[in-house]
């Protein structure tokens, strides 16, 4: 690991100002994921500014929903009282990610900018776009078992890790970021980014600005939930595929659906085909079974996560049919 310099910001100005004064600082809260870069040589910023004595931890109502501040742990977003009852399917999918000592420390707005956990990003001695814009994708004919089957380019088939943010995603959230230019509002679908031709570029968000809270709407989506995360062993694995499903339903029928998948692409994946399909019918296997075969439209393996392009599609029926056992 490199030398670097490491100060401390006391306002989310002077944050921004630190960003903008060095072309390689990088924030630093939990540092559950930078600390991992930059021990690999990935990531070598010449100053770390350290956040976590900014007033950004705040969980709270809204006049239409639930702000969650930036710094807020994901373990504390898990086990929040108005989490449980509004939002209970982002406390699932944050259950579902890393380990309870990983979730103690990691932040909420960590989470959301975490990086790949593809090997060839993470070994320097590897070909990497997204590591060294130029040098090629490894895992494109390497081994890609975990690697994307939506949204891929010839640049990069690397997959976003984030359970939290296939909840996000799922629940219509904005991000409300600050920067040299003043606050600004994205919508979670479009804060993370596909590939194209820019692998290097995770999100839409500026270098010099902050992520300062997560807003989440209100909705009906507060019992017939379920996240189904499918992976290689039931604890401190990323998914292979995972499938936030949320109904809202009147008897049988389905009012509303919200439908992502997380472990398929270089971002959270909304289905919206599929919930469109979903909409207005009845919470049915056949149905479930349709919906599925809509969402996996354009999927495409690479060789070793072929088996993908069956499994999501399981995966959505049964994560739909385990939320719609709970009306």
């Amino acid at each position: 690991m490199i030398n670097f310099q490491y100060v401390k910001a006391a306002t989310p100005k002077s944050a921004v100002d630190g960003l903008t004064k060095s072309a390689t600082a990088k924030l630093i809260a939990g540092g559950t994921n930078l600390v991992d870069l930059m021990k690999k040589g990935v990531t070598t910023p010449d100053k770390l500014i350290d956040i976590t004595q900014l007033s950004l931890k705040e969980i709270g109502k809204t006049n239409n929903g639930l702000r969650i501040g930036a710094l807020a742990l994901n373990s504390d977003v898990a086990a929040h009282e108005q989490v449980l009852k509004q939002h209970p399917l982002l406390s699932l999918a944050l259950k579902a990610g890393a380990s309870q000592q990983i979730r103690n420390m990691a932040t909420v707005g960590g989470n959301m900018m975490q990086r790949t956990r593809c090997p060839y990003f993470y070994n320097p001695d590897m070909p990497c776009n997204k590591r060294a814009p130029g040098t090629g994708c490894g895992a494109l004919k390497g081994f890609n078992r975990m690697h994307a089957i939506f949204g891929a380019s010839d640049k990069c088939i690397a997959v976003h890790p984030s359970d939290m943010c296939i909840a996000l995603i799922a629940l219509d959230a904005t991000v409300q970021v600050t920067g040299p230019k003043g606050d600004r509002r994205i919508p979670f679908a479009e804060f993370h980014r596909l590939p194209g031709d820019l692998p290097q570029k995770d999100n839409n968000l500026q270098r010099d600005e902050l992520i300062v809270a997560i807003d989440i709407p209100d909705n009906n989506f507060n019992k017939t939930i379920h996240y189904l995360k499918v992976r290689d062993r039931t604890s401190y694995a990323f998914a292979l595929v995972s499938v936030a499903a949320a109904l809202d339903m009147q008897r049988n029928t389905i009012k509303d659906v919200r439908l992502a998948m997380g472990g398929v692409a270089h971002k959270p994946w909304r289905l919206k085909e599929a919930e469109t399909f979903l909409k207005g019918k009845d919470a049915t296997a056949e149905n479930f079974r349709q919906a599925a075969t809509i969402a996996m439209q354009g999927a495409k393996g690479y060789g070793y996560n072929n088996f993908k392009l069956k499994l999501g599609p399981n995966t959505i029926v049964e994560a739909l049919k385990l939320a719609a056992a709970k009306a």
